[in-house]
């Protein structure tokens, strides 16, 4: 048998065996249901285990305080008294508190009417005539790794985006949603530059180490080095996997009717229509960047002058990104004859809450669950225990990172925020790792790694509901299963490929960051 054939053979049984977990997952009930059940699963388990005194103790991060002090961590009933309250009290506070819904509903207010009005559509197939087919995937596994320097914005602008722009070269949408979904989240820890994320995990790092040496301080560019390196090996097994897996396998069994006429040559009033509108988009971004210049600028933190940290450019950037799309695209729909009047525009806006509907419901049923999942404790417990089995292991080297990596995966699974996780991990790890002669900025980068990569297949990840409802525009067949199955072969990858870089950075005793060692 050559090699062909066995390769051949190779990925017909990996299709097999994605197109099973799709085949499994898809059977299960609707997202709503699947996460009103998943939501009912943590009543009972918790009323079980409380009943039975599950708990586990371990130092913790307080992360108002940043001081680590060993607490008893048990498992918090909803069966009782004050857990039926407070499933009945926090409804709607679950609701209204679940981050990625006023990110989402406030961005498609302006991503909308760039789809709506055509813009989005001229400006693809503007891209097309000028972008090497080539490039395309790489681009948006790229740019979906690079956008985690504005914390959110990624899941909501991109992920959206990655379908159209690979509708618009004449390929699967599904196949460009997953590429930038596998940039924005699987790559979430990865970047050039130092990210929101950075400073905060070097401050529970610091906090924990100081457990061991009270001197020793972990800064916010402790890992630099390495995930500059890791931007490029996520680009690269991102693109593989699109091209050499998702893709096809999606394109096998999967037929979409939506699609964009890259052909088609733009009229010349839908030309001046783009002219103006990319104009007005270049206009937007000069006024905001002039706006931000200044030192005492409004959009600057007013204590410290940053621009980046707790500012409100940050805080308010999500009108930003909305107006950056919604004013071009009022001026492309005017020009090209899209929008008639104001009322069209409004009417625009409206169809864009409307084609969220969907989003809105699964978003109240998603909230609920892990608003219950945070309550009662079971993610923190489960984490602690497994905190010790690994702590007892008796493995080190290389061998122990890989497995701290596979170990941050698996605790990801069931708990979505990086920071949380790190103020339960953090004061065990680093301190343990330490006498074991390891830098803290060895243990919160293999941290790092497992925590990014299984953010693509749990559903207590915050924006994996919004993303199956995109997915479902393209696909109404599609579901959990569907996003799971497309989604797991970048987890597999990216793990595989993530902690072998580890291992050779480990091997070669390269610095993480300016200043930050392997070994003490």
């Amino acid at each position: 048998m050559n090699q062909k054939t066995v390769k051949k053979e190779k990925m017909t049984w990996f299709a097999g065996f994605l197109n099973g977990i799709e085949t499994v997952g898809n059977r299960l009930p609707h997202p709503i249901t699947m996460f009103a059940l998943l939501a009912a699963a943590v009543v009972l388990i918790s009323g079980i285990c409380a009943m039975f005194g599950v708990s586990a103790t371990g130092e913790m991060v307080d992360s108002k305080t940043m001081e680590v002090s060993e607490q008893t961590i048990s498992v918090v009933s909803l069966m009782n008294r004050e857990g039926l309250a407070y499933m009945l009290t926090h409804a709607v506070s679950n609701f209204t508190g679940f981050a990625p819904l006023g990110v989402v509903l406030v961005t498609m207010l302006g991503v909308g009417c760039a789809e709506g009005s055509g813009y989005l559509t001229a400006l693809m197939k503007k891209a097309v005539s000028v972008t090497p087919a080539a490039v395309v995937t790489p681009m948006l596994v790229f740019l979906g790794v690079m956008s985690n320097v504005a914390s959110d914005i990624g899941y909501v602008v991109l992920i959206p985006i990655g379908a159209v722009v690979f509708m618009a070269y004449g390929r699967h949408p599904l196949a460009g949603l997953a590429a930038a979904f596998a940039g924005v989240s699987g790559g979430f820890s990865a970047n050039l530059l130092i990210g929101t994320l950075d400073p905060m995990l070097a401050g529970i790092s610091t906090e924990a180490a100081h457990m061991v040496d009270p001197g020793y301080t972990v800064g916010a560019t402790a890992n630099w080095y390495f995930m500059i390196v890791s931007t490029f090996l996520i680009v690269l097994i991102g693109t593989l996997v699109t091209d050499r897996i998702v893709e096809p396998r999606l394109s096998a069994h999967r037929h979409t009717d939506e699609s964009v006429d890259s052909q088609t040559a733009l009229s010349e009033q839908e030309r001046r229509a783009l002219r103006l509108a990319n104009l007005t988009l270049f206009g937007f971004v000069t006024l905001v960047a002039v706006l931000a210049l200044p030192q005492n600028s409004f959009l600057r933190n007013p204590e410290t002058g940053s621009l980046m940290s707790h500012s409100p450019f940050m805080s308010g950037l999500i009108v930003l990104i909305s107006l950056l799309f919604f004013l071009p695209s009022v001026v492309y729909g005017r020009v090209s004859g899209n929008y008639k009047s104001e009322k069209d525009v409004c009417s625009q806006l409206g169809a864009n809450m409307a084609s969220m509907g969907s989003y809105i419901a699964l978003a109240f049923v998603a909230s609920q669950f892990i608003g219950y999942f945070n309550y009662t404790k079971l993610g923190t417990v489960l984490a602690l225990k497994g905190a010790e089995v690994l702590g007892n292991s008796g493995v080190s080297g290389p061998v122990l990172m890989v497995c701290m990596i596979l170990f941050s995966a698996a605790i990801n699974l069931l708990m979505g925020s990086a920071s949380a996780k790190w103020t339960i991990l953090a004061p065990v790890f680093v301190p343990m790792f330490m006498l074991l002669g390891y830098s803290p900025e060895l243990t919160q980068v293999a941290y790092r790694i497992g925590d990014s990569c299984t953010n693509l297949i749990t559903p207590l990840m915050t924006y994996f509901a919004m993303v199956v409802v995109f997915a479902k525009k393209y696909d109404e067949r599609s579901g959990i299963g569907t996003l799971t199955a497309t989604m797991l072969p970048y987890s597999i990858f990216f793990l595989i490929g993530w902690s072998a870089l580890l291992v050779v950075w480990m091997l070669f005793g390269l610095p993480l960051g300016p200043g930050a060692v392997l070994r003490l």
